[in-house]
Formats: C-alpha cells, sequence, structure tokens
C-alpha cells in the first residue's frame, strides 16, 4: 500500500490519480476530504501536524510519499514504526540551493536520509500555479501585477511533478536519489501572463509591481523569512535556479510540459 499525504493539493491530487490509474493500492491522507472526491480511493483525514494520529493510516503501508509539514522527525518515526520501507519527499529546490533560508525542507530532507529507510527527494522549482495568485485581477480587469517581470526561471507543471513521483513510487532505482524538477524553459513573469491570455483568447496586461508591494503580499501569508528568500528567487536568481534540469524528461520519457501547456490547460480558473 503507498499513503500520499497532501493527496488535495496540486501535486498530490494528480498523484493519486495516477496511482490509482496504474492500479496500486492507494490511501490519501490530507486534514479534510473534498466534496468531490474519485470514488474507489480511499480517504483518511490526519494532520500532519499531530504525527500520532498518522499511526492507524500508516500501518501496513509499504511506502509513503511525505508533504513537508509538521514535525520531520517524528512522521519519519511513525513511518518506520507502521512498517514504511521507502519514503518519497516532495522538497523543494532551496533546499539546495539556499538551505538557510529553506531550512524547513533542508530539515526534511536530513530526516528523511537519516531514517535508513530507502529514500528519494523531489525537488521542484517554481510551481506554475503560483500564477493563480493572478486569477481575481485577471477576471477583473485582464491585468496580471508580479515583480521583477523580466527575470525569467523554469516554473514547473505540477502534474509533472505528480506523474515524476508515481513512477519513482512504482519503480526501481531511485532509492538515493534526488531529482531537481523543472519546466522545459525559464520564462518571465510578463511571458507567462501573455501565455495566460494566449489561452484566453484576450490580451492580459502586465504591471511591474514593486518588490515592497510583493513582500508585503507574500508576508500575509507566509513568515517573513519565506517571503524575503522567495523574492531573492524570483529578483536575483542562482545559476542552478536559473538552469532547466533534464530530470523530469529523463524519468518520464519525454519533455516536461510547457508553461503554455499548463495556462490551456488551467484556462478555466482565470475566466
Amino acid at each position: 500500500m503507498i499513503v500520499v499525504t497532501g493527496a488535495t493539493g496540486n501535486v498530490g491530487r494528480p498523484l493519486v490519480a495516477a496511482l490509482a490509474a496504474a492500479g496500486a493500492q492507494v490511501t490519501a491522507v490530507s486534514r479534510s476530504k473534498p466534496a468531490e472526491w474519485p470514488s474507489g480511493i480511499a480517504h483518511r483525514r490526519a494532520d500532519l501536524a499531530e504525527p500520532e494520529g498518522l499511526r492507524p493510516v500508516l500501518d501496513g503501508a509499504d511506502a509513503l510519499f511525505l508533504f513537508p509539514q509538521g514535525p520531520a522527525d517524528a512522521l519519519v518515526d511513525v513511518a518506520k514504526a507502521g512498517g514504511v520501507r521507502r519514503i518519497v519527499l516532495l522538497s523543494s529546490q532551496g533546499a539546495g540551493t539556499r538551505p538557510g533560508a529553506y531550512a524547513h525542507f533542508a530539515g526534511f530532507e536530513r530526516a528523511v536520509r537519516n531514517s535508513g529507510l530507502a529514500w528519494t527527494v523531489l525537488r521542484p522549482g517554481g510551481f506554475a500555479t503560483n500564477t493563480l495568485a493572478w486569477q481575481e485581477s485577471i477576471r477583473v480587469n485582464w491585468t496580471a501585477a508580479a515583480p521583477f517581470g523580466d527575470v525569467a526561471l523554469p516554473f514547473v507543471d505540477p502534474a509533472d511533478v505528480a506523474e515524476v513521483a508515481a513512477k519513482v513510487l512504482l519503480g526501481d532505482g531511485h532509492a538515493g536519489r534526488v531529482y531537481e524538477l523543472t519546466g522545459p524553459a525559464p520564462l518571465t513573469p510578463r511571458e507567462r501572463a501573455h501565455a495566460i491570455g494566449e489561452a484566453l483568447g484576450v490580451a492580459v496586461r502586465f504591471l511591474d509591481q514593486s518588490p515592497a508591494d510583493a513582500r508585503a503580499e507574500m508576508a500575509a501569508q507566509v513568515p517573513g523569512p519565506i517571503a524575503d528568500a522567495t523574492l531573492a528567487v524570483l529578483g536575483d536568481p542562482l545559476p542552478a535556479e536559473r538552469r532547466v534540469s533534464p530530470d523530469v524528461e529523463r524519468i518520464l520519457g519525454r519533455p516536461a510540459r510547457s508553461f503554455a501547456e499548463w495556462a490551456a490547460r488551467s484556462a478555466a480558473a482565470f475566466e
């Protein structure tokens, strides 16, 4: 049995679907079950902030897809006690490029590396779904605002991350590996706004946002240090953060999905 935590998220939901389609026995875990949920897939409510509540869920599980939330060491201990032999961790590119700023992810990586279990770490860069922050402004006045409008990064489609995770969970030869997951080409925020407009068949106007305004918006939702680290990546990315990784294509046997493909598939979210 494979347990998928964070099962209702951008990666977890398509991962559960991919594993079920492959015939795997899957238990999906999240704090709440959405009103619409695929039939035939077991769902259990649990909060990763309270690892003891996962014991009955993990009992008898062979593999765990671990969403990085809650106390890392305690979650790994509960997984080991339940008989889990393999952990696939959803981490972040920042754990490798900026471990001080992304200490939370680095701590999860350290916990799974020291677990004594077979482990694989997935390090995606920025998600294409981050641009859903533009939903309201695009719906209301066909505009999208972001800082550093001409700095390009290779945002990854979460569906690709999910597909890679499914391959890793179902296949062999991935133990002890760290995979960097990016899109196929760097794009600027201005170019991403244009791609969404193309998908909608309208002109989406891009507005340059000041870093201070962007930080204020971020800090309302995430801790200040995370907002600062995110702005550092967006505004002054390291060479490793600009790089297009070959890992998605290497594992899936096809190129990573483009941002334009994601925008076409997600256009209804902006209407």
